[in-house]
């Protein structure tokens, strides 16, 4: 593959990464959790490739469950714990305040660069220069996802809450179909 090839890879890797952090935004995150979250999205993003390279086919077939319906059922609860929550919005902003939750939202949306890992093995691809593409984009689609998503609450405010959860909860199911 060439260098055009792995940033088109990169930039498809990171669409999951923008939408998700579209609807994240949404929430009113400080500055300090929006610099966290892409950090830790170009990081998993970094690592998810290397990782799914060391680890294999072999591993994936054999003991591993479909990444698919992982993100698939990651998505669907985020998804109902925001709907969930809507009821609340007036009364207090929801918020990832956690660092486990700001784990959780990185690794949903990096463990597709996972199994990317394992088919850039197959073709005996430089993964460190392939997660070093994936980490810089995804850490630049998730700071300008989470900022867009910023400015869609200050317009439309809990329409943008129930329209973003209503987009994650369809990646959820989604992810869980293809995965049948």
């Amino acid at each position: 593959m060439n260098l055009g090839q792995l940033i088109m890879i990169s930039i498809s890797l990171s669409m999951d990464a923008f939408s998700l952090a579209i609807i994240y935004g949404t929430l009113g995150l400080d500055k300090k959790m929006t610099n966290l979250l892409s950090a830790m999205v170009g990081s998993f993003h970094f690592f998810m490739p290397i990782l799914g390279n060391l680890i294999g086919l072999f591993l994936l077939e054999s003991f591993l469950p479909n990444p698919d319906f992982l993100v698939g059922i990651i998505f669907t609860i985020l998804a109902s714990e925001m709907l969930l929550s809507l009821k609340d919005l007036d009364a207090r902003k929801i918020k990832i305040t956690s660092f486990y939750q700001a784990l959780l939202f990185a690794f949903s949306v990096s463990i597709d660069s996972f199994s990317v890992g394992i088919g850039l093995g197959v073709y005996e691809e430089n993964t460190v220069l392939c997660g070093l593409l994936f980490s810089i984009f995804s850490f630049l689609f998730t700071k300008i996802g989470l900022d867009c998503g910023k400015r869609l609450t200050i317009r439309f405010g809990k329409i943008a809450n129930i329209f973003g959860s209503i987009i994650l909860l369809i990646l959820g199911i989604k992810y869980l179909l293809i995965s049948f």
